[in-house]
């Protein structure tokens, strides 16, 4: 069932937000990846079966929990962001 993949998403959306709150930038990007897998797999599934109308209701307030997680998470991610870009700041840039 398609809902499954939006409360696992959320699941690990929420995981990511309390990996951010303890600091743990390392999980954070563990479960940003699971995250990114699971909405691959949820695209491929959504192509072959559409969400159950009953379902329609919860996929919005999943959808709002996690948006709300992410927004939280940009928060407490931004200031590590400033002080990591700091860290490189006078350094020769890199070519790729």
């Amino acid at each position: 069932m398609l809902i499954n993949y939006y409360k696992a998403i959320e699941d690990s959306s929420r995981k990511m937000l309390e990996a951010a709150q303890a600091k743990d930038w390392d999980g954070v990007v563990r479960y940003e990846g699971a995250c990114a897998v699971l909405i691959e797999e949820l695209r491929f599934k959504s192509q072959e079966c559409e969400l159950l109308p009953e379902h329609r209701k919860e996929k919005t307030v999943i959808m709002q929990r996690i948006l709300r997680n992410d927004a939280q998470i940009r928060c407490l991610a931004e200031p590590w962001l400033a002080q990591f870009e700091h860290m490189f700041e006078g350094q020769p840039q890199m070519m790729h």
